[in-house]
């Protein structure tokens, strides 16, 4: 793949052969940052996991200490929600059965769906809608619970999605590149510190193998972490 002359300098300055600090990475990926947009800061890591095995795909969500991705359209299906509950959370979309058949009808403006358990029967019919788009609701995302008001409230309030690809990565948006230096690497810290607990029992050797970082269409920088 051939590059750009701009990021062909900005890779000049990236030493390949350097482990960087956090706090070293985070102020170069902002001298190598060449977009005319504010452009995203990509953390990517390489974690040791078969995920050919179920109890190793890791994925879910996570409140981080700084938030820069866009408004979540959250639809909240709970028929005993009133709507001053749904106020007070900050919830727009909500509902029940009604909803439900807007969705079959093919109504589908909202990012995400948070259900009580009891609207899971009908919600799975929809599957092959919901499923390829990552809509459907799932307890271990915190997606189908009781207190549907709590969980909306809580991704409002903004959270990051994460999950391991074919190969045992992760990518994930961790900040901008116009955010503070400090608001970046306190993200990276708090993310990584959380990775590190989801570490699978049936994992042998080094759990977090590598990490960079980089801006869009930006070159890759190497950190220097301690692993688990």
């Amino acid at each position: 793949m051939k590059h750009g002359k701009k990021y062909l300098a900005a890779k000049k300055l990236i030493d390949p052969k350097k482990l960087y600090t956090i706090e070293e990475a985070v102020e170069l990926v902002k001298k190598t940052s060449s977009t005319k947009f504010n452009s995203t800061i990509e953390l990517a890591l390489k974690l040791n996991l078969d995920t050919t095995k179920a109890e190793q795909q890791l994925r879910g969500n996570i409140a981080l200490p700084h938030y820069f991705g866009k408004k979540t359209r959250v639809l909240v299906l709970d028929d005993g929600l009133t709507k001053e509950k749904a106020k007070e959370a900050g919830i727009e979309l909500f509902g029940g059965t009604e909803q439900i058949t807007k969705i079959k009808e093919g109504w589908m403006d909202f990012d995400l769906i948070i259900t009580i358990p009891k609207f899971m029967v009908e919600l799975s019919k929809l599957g092959k809608v919901l499923g390829p788009k990552g809509l459907m609701p799932n307890p271990k995302l915190g997606t189908v619970t009781p207190n549907t008001a709590a969980a909306a409230k809580d991704f409002l309030s903004g959270k990051y999605s994460y999950r391991t690809d074919t190969y045992g990565n992760i990518h994930l948006g961790i900040g901008k590149i116009d955010a503070s230096e400090k608001q970046v690497v306190e993200n990276i810290n708090a993310f990584i510190d959380f990775i590190k607990t989801k570490r699978p029992s049936t994992v042998k050797g080094a759990f977090l193998q590598k990490a960079y970082i980089s801006s869009s269409m930006g070159p890759a920088i190497k950190l220097q972490i301690v692993s688990n």
